[in-house]
């Protein structure tokens, strides 16, 4: 049996504007009769037509009984809505929402969500955005704390928003910045994929770097046998798990959408593999061959250094010591032409398609959330039920997923599938998911069945003929996104 994806054009690539974000018409199924919103609500009606391509609860659609969830939400449960909400805001001014999920497409969700609950149960907004996420300017600028309000005007508890992160900064990751934060209210679970990851066949563990300077947390849970990922207890313990990630580019994996957007569950994000230090003939990935010059490798060789010896010892004293030096570098050597140019340096850290680590650990975050129970253990079947919502009205290309630029995709996908819908998102960009790793990895793994083992076990539903038949489809580039620089010649369909 084929695993069904839905895409559906939006017919504007535009949000509406005015929190909590009601439709714009009264449909029969609306459980909030009465409030509504002036000016039109593209993506409410679009995340409806994705339920119809779906064919769910087909024979009551166009009734107020209509329940699309109800086959896998039933009343009393506790359902997270996991979005993309990497960052506060778009550090080169551009449409933050090219970045991060849009609330109204969290909204129209989670009145489907309310329908099949049927007045008990829980929704919870969660996600672990980076540390550099400003929480309080990322509810400004989404008001989704007006959503809740709605929702628990309503029932009381009946939605909640939450920061799974235990600590933030304003600016650097630095000791002397980082402000502690509650953490997730449920606590982490602790997955260890030991023989079962991915990341053991790397070339040279210690080499291994996440996403903070002190590598010896990350060395240590994934050597000797350990392969060892903390995640949000919320997130694992949820009856319902449904991902609502952006249509993006991103710079260490190709793509983002749910199988790397899963990044934002996992409450310690140094335990997240992003790159291998050095070159490739010496087991590493950092940059691509030949890129940088030897003065050049000789700097960035210094910095790495300096990681080691001061930032990772985790120590307010080193790390001034570690501001001072590149105080002195900027003041004084870089004028006399001593640097990395800037398009440069968008290939270091891994930032390319040579990047052999971070897939890894994408692919295990994907098996984890299929088949890791909320103890944390590891079973041969799925153990909780898994939705997909991929927001594309407004899309991300170039140097995603931090600085993208913003793509009117005008399109919504849907589907109970993390990795089919994934794929499918890809080829809408314009992308062959065969060259993405994420993305080709899990279709063959040996021993896992991840509900496709090819490509054409995946079939499109969608009243657009050509989106229809895009997984056939060898030369159009529908969206026709951008991939990140050291992506570019090597995704493209």
């Amino acid at each position: 049996m084929k695993v069904k994806v839905a895409a559906v054009r939006t017919g504007a690539s535009a949000y509406p504007s005015v929190a909590p974000y009601h439709p714009s018409e009264i449909y029969p199924e609306y459980p909030f009769q009465g409030t509504v919103a002036v000016g039109s609500n593209y993506v409410y009606s679009a995340i409806r037509k994705i339920f119809f391509e779906l064919e769910y609860d087909l024979e009551n659609f166009g009734s107020e009984a209509w329940n699309p969830f109800g086959h896998i939400i039933k009343p009393g449960m506790t359902v997270v809505l996991k979005p993309n909400f990497v960052r506060s805001r778009h550090f080169e001014n551009k449409d933050p929402y090219a970045m991060i999920t849009h609330p109204s497409v969290l909204r129209a969700v989670g009145d489907f969500v309310w329908i099949a609950l049927k007045g008990e149960g829980r929704i919870i907004i969660a996600d672990a955005p980076q540390y550099d996420a400003n929480w309080a300017e990322l509810m400004k600028l989404t008001q989704l704390h007006l959503m809740s309000e709605f929702y628990n005007s309503r029932r009381p508890a009946s939605m909640e928003i939450l920061d799974l992160r235990n600590y933030w900064s304003r600016r650097k990751h630095f000791p002397s910045m980082l402000l502690p934060l509650p953490g997730d209210p449920n606590g982490i679970v602790r997955v260890d994929l030991g023989n079962e990851s991915a990341v053991k066949d790397v070339r040279n563990p210690k080499q291994l770097y996440g996403a903070v300077y002190h590598r010896k947390e990350l060395v240590e849970h994934h050597t000797g046998g350990r392969q060892i990922y903390e995640l949000s207890g919320t997130v694992m313990k949820a009856d319902v798990v449904i991902s609502v990630p952006k249509l993006k580019t991103h710079k260490k994996v190709g793509v983002t959408m749910n199988v790397k957007g899963l990044v934002g569950a996992c409450t310690n994000k140094n335990l997240i593999v992003h790159y291998s230090l050095g070159r490739q003939n010496e087991g590493g990935d950092q940059y691509p061959p030949e890129h940088f010059t030897s003065m050049e490798e000789r700097l960035i060789r210094t910095e790495r250094w300096m990681y080691d010896v001061f930032l990772a010892k985790q120590s307010a004293p080193l790390e001034y010591l570690h501001r001072s030096i590149y105080w002195m570098h900027g003041k004084f050597i870089k004028p006399l032409g001593i640097g990395i140019p800037k398009h440069k340096r968008l290939l270091d850290v891994g930032n390319w398609h040579g990047n052999d680590s971070a897939w890894r650990m994408c692919a295990d975050l994907l098996k984890i959330i299929m088949f890791a129970d909320k103890d944390g253990l590891l079973h041969g079947s799925p153990q909780r039920s898994l939705f997909s919502i991929i927001d594309g009205v407004i899309g991300g290309e170039n140097k995603g997923p931090l600085e993208p630029d913003p793509v009117k995709a005008g399109v919504i996908l849907g589907g109970t599938n993390f990795l089919a819908t994934d794929i499918v998102g890809a080829r809408l960009m314009g992308f062959d998911p065969m060259k993405i790793k994420t993305l080709s990895y899990p279709l063959t793994e040996n021993g896992w069945d991840y509900g496709a083992q090819t490509i054409s076990d995946i079939s499109v539903a969608s009243s657009d003929p050509a989106i229809r038949t895009c997984l056939d489809n060898r030369s159009d580039r529908f969206c026709d996104f951008r991939p990140y620089p050291g992506w570019v010649g090597h995704i493209e369909i």
